[in-house]
């Protein structure tokens, strides 16, 4: 055989031997995507069943989480990530250290932390929402924002204490004392009905978990998410946002920054100058019967209170979280017509375990707030009486609560996170 005929035989084998890994190439590529239509309808199906267990009637799923898991119970942590440019939002990967199964949660919940602050006798109590879908099933996510002196205080004034502890002492590998996932403000899955979901700052760990959850259950319904931040440094999660968004279409973001800095970009880190107002959310509100969502520090929710208001969303089509002791509230117009109420009694309170011995008067709110405005030392955790770490003995007298404890306390109990004094009262705090 010549030489020319062995070069063209050569070329054949060569290009024959392509054609054979193209064709092996193409039917192992057609393999994997049947594999992965296969793998991605079992996936479908297990978040079906994952909702309908998830959705189930709230009594009923809480006494479930009791028997799987009662008290405090050690979480290892496994990851740590930084959220944002200013690295002052980070999320913490939690994995149980008994290795044992972790209980569902509903999107929007949280998890309550038993914190060994440094220099403390006793450990501090925390709430901070779970920021993933409920759709993960082997691990938590809290997202945490180290908290800093307030702006007026004094030189020296020390950060939040717990939020210091999560960002300066947990590493991987550390472990903490949590409690069950707990808390009211949740996504109600039952309904088509559109969705408004609106956070301020860190608000946005609660309602990450709903946008998480509509995602991974490929929701159909109409949704608007509007964020507001100061500005790009302080946008947590801006990239993982953004690709959500181009994900979801039938999702709508708009981002209001309230102080862009010659960094921010207009229409593309952010659409809006400024905070949410009514303005912008009217149009919105206006036009559909919907469910709306919102978590953000007390002016916000004082604000969108007062928006809601005058746009005329029903009450009950309204749910809220916010940062400490601070609460939307919703009037129907019935009840903005009502004469206003009698002013409220004053009432002597003694506080056994301090010595103290203080006047409540209507504007003091909460016992919780009046004795830590009086340097009263009190646990606490969500302070809307949702997880029940402030439950103290109510040692004399009677008191009412501003709205319906989600943990009832014992007998000879009560909640001062949510509680107001009908009589003079003795409380052992």
């Amino acid at each position: 055989m010549e030489l020319t005929e062995l070069t063209q035989l050569a070329g054949i084998m060569v290009a024959g031997a392509a054609s054979m890994r193209a064709a092996i190439s193409v039917a192992s590529f057609a393999g994997r995507r049947y594999q992965y239509a296969r793998q991605e309808k079992k996936y479908i199906a297990q978040f079906r069943h994952v909702t309908a267990r998830v959705f189930e009637d709230a009594p009923v799923q809480r006494q479930k989480t009791e028997l799987l898991w009662q008290g405090k119970r050690k979480f290892r942590v496994v990851n740590r990530v930084y959220e944002n440019y200013n690295q002052d939002v980070c999320s913490f990967y939690l994995e149980p250290f008994d290795g044992r199964s972790i209980p569902s949660f509903r999107p929007g919940q949280f998890l309550t932390f038993s914190v060994p602050v440094p220099g403390q006798a006793e450990p501090e109590t925390r709430c901070y929402s779970l920021s993933e879908s409920p759709a993960v099933r082997n691990y938590y996510r809290v997202t945490v924002k180290r908290i800093g002196a307030p702006p007026d205080a004094p030189e020296g004034t020390p950060p939040g204490q717990v939020s210091d502890y999560f960002h300066n002492h947990l590493q991987t590998g550390s472990i903490i004392d949590v409690y069950p996932p707990s808390g009211s403000f949740c996504l109600e899955e039952n309904t088509e009905k559109p969705i408004v979901l609106i956070a301020g700052g860190v608000g946005i760990t609660p309602i990450l978990s709903m946008l998480n959850w509509l995602a991974a259950t490929r929701s159909n319904r109409e949704i608007w998410f509007f964020y507001g931040v100061r500005n790009r440094g302080e946008h947590a999660m801006y990239e993982y946002l953004q690709k959500l968004a181009g994900h979801m279409r039938n999702l709508r973001m708009v981002v209001a920054y309230s102080e862009p800095t010659n960094m921010c970009r207009h229409n593309v880190d952010f659409h809006l100058r400024g905070n949410i107002t009514e303005e912008i959310l009217r149009p919105v509100l206006e036009a559909r019967d919907c469910d709306v969502y919102v978590c953000g520090p007390a002016p916000m929710m004082s604000a969108l209170g007062r928006a809601f208001q005058n746009i005329g969303v029903p009450a009950e089509n309204v749910r809220s979280e916010s940062f400490g002791a601070a609460s939307l509230v919703v009037a129907d117009t019935a009840e903005v017509q009502k004469p206003e109420p009698e002013a409220e009694q004053a009432f002597q309170i003694e506080f056994a375990r301090s010595g103290k011995k203080v006047e409540w008067s209507p504007g003091d709110g909460s016992l919780l707030e009046l004795a830590m405005a009086n340097g009263i030392k009190a646990r606490c955790g969500c302070r809307q009486g949702v997880c029940g770490t402030c439950a103290i003995a109510l040692k004399d007298g009677e008191v009412d609560y501003e709205r319906t404890p989600e943990k009832t306390p014992a007998p000879g109990k009560c909640l001062p996170c949510v509680a107001r004094p009908q009589s003079n009262l003795v409380l052992d705090m």
